[in-house]
């Protein structure tokens, strides 16, 4: 799983947990140089354990026999001196290596109650050195992170306490003191996780804010640049201010105030393009997620077809122009595509775990929160008249949920 989509588990635990008023204490922790402070005998020894013998560990370790660094200051270069401890650098292997390290130290250190979403139980996560701890309390979580932090003292790893972060999914505020050895960790009310940002209330309105934010920064970059031809900017549009907007997207649940805001923000860029400078007046439908992505897309959109609001183009008008479609479409076509290949995956598999578990108890009074599993339902049947009993058994055919997906219309301009 790429790192873009290994946040939908945390995702899905967290409004799992929500929904039904489950408190999450977590802990966000930092290996202090981790790649630099794996010792190599142990490692062999992690192989071992793992299956790994003979002929391919004597390859493994002929890569690290002889193994030196040198120094460069001011343009001169040090004496070579010897290095038996680390990963190698830039080494296709070392991620492997480096996976298998931390497997070893996690599944030594379980035993913690974990976040319970029905039947299943979710401690930890793990990509590369990224990790969260997760349990219901403050002190369940307290003795994951000393079996944590000591399975990482055993083989020289360490924990950053500058780095390390403890925060609380909670709809009352709640203290979460964790100390790891003499030294207590911060406490925070959002903490970004594979490049998203988890916020202690539970919603991802800040992450799609940031997102919008952050496409923002390059708009405003080509502004101040050189570039004039329509086509490098479109280039511009597609390579980085799409990514950057969407980075994450595939577990947003999209309301209408974040389609107005993407669309936005989209057609602000292409009517860049277009060669006309930006008007004030506003246009956007206000109506809660989906008017944020949408105003971010038409904004940046806009800007690369040099169009403003004031010169009165439609929104359709200025993508037609510029052979560009709509961003929002292209959003809802790849979360159905994650849905997809999440009902495909086999069982056992986090993802899909996650989606089907249902946390214990009662839901608290008042009206909840969209899930994501209902706005994919409601998305499948608006967009393309699939019913929520057969939705599963369609997009489990691959053969058959690809070609529907490209299929997909855009919704109706009212731009």
């Amino acid at each position: 799983m790429e790192q873009r989509t290994s946040s939908l588990p945390l995702q899905g635990s967290w409004r799992g947990a929500w929904e039904y008023a489950h408190p999450v204490y977590m802990c966000f922790v930092y290996l202090e140089k981790a790649y630099d402070r794996v010792p190599r005998e142990i490692l062999w020894e992690v192989l071992r354990e793992y299956g790994v013998r003979g002929s391919l560990l004597g390859a493994i370790q002929s890569l690290y026999t002889q193994s030196n660094s040198c120094v460069r200051v001011l343009g001169s270069k040090s004496d070579s001196f010897p290095v038996g401890v680390g990963l190698r650098q830039g080494c296709a292997l070392s991620p492997i290596l480096f996976v298998i390290f931390m497997d070893r130290i996690s599944r030594r250190s379980r035993g913690g109650v974990g976040l319970q979403l029905g039947g299943l139980g979710i401690s930890s996560l793990l990509f590369a050195d990224d990790v969260v701890l997760m349990e219901p309390s403050v002190c369940d979580l307290q003795h994951s992170l000393d079996q944590f932090a000591a399975e990482c003292g055993a083989v020289g790893m360490r924990i950053s306490t500058s780095k390390s972060e403890a925060m609380v999914l909670s709809r009352k505020p709640v203290d979460c003191l964790l100390p790891v050895g003499n030294e207590p960790l911060p406490q925070v009310k959002e903490f970004k996780y594979l490049g998203v940002l988890f916020a202690s209330e539970g919603t991802m309105e800040r992450e799609i804010g940031r997102r919008i934010g952050a496409a923002g920064v390059v708009l405003h970059s080509l502004c101040r640049t050189v570039v004039t031809k329509r086509e490098a900017k479109l280039s511009i549009y597609r390579s980085i201010f799409v990514p950057t907007l969407t980075y994450g997207h595939e577990g947003w649940v999209v309301t209408e105030k974040t389609r107005s805001r993407v669309q936005a923000a989209e057609m602000g860029f292409l009517r860049k393009v277009a060669g006309v400078t930006y008007g004030h007046e506003g246009w956007v439908v206000t109506e809660k997620t989906r008017s944020r992505v949408q105003a971010a897309e038409m904004g940046f959109l806009r800007k690369v077809a040099g169009v403003s609001l004031r010169d009165r183009v439609r929104s359709s008008v200025i993508r037609e122009e510029l052979g560009v479609e709509p961003l929002l479409l292209c959003v809802e076509r790849s979360q159905l595509r994650w849905f997809g290949h999440l009902v495909r995956m086999p069982p056992g598999r986090l993802p899909w775990e996650v989606f089907q578990a249902r946390p214990a108890g009662k839901r608290p009074r008042g009206r909840p929160r969209t899930r994501w599993r209902d706005y994919i339902s409601t998305l499948a049947w608006e967009r393309l008249w699939i019913p929520q009993s057969d939705l599963v058994n369609v997009a489990w055919e691959r053969e058959v949920w690809g070609p529907l997906l490209k299929l997909l219309p855009p919704r109706p301009d009212h731009g």
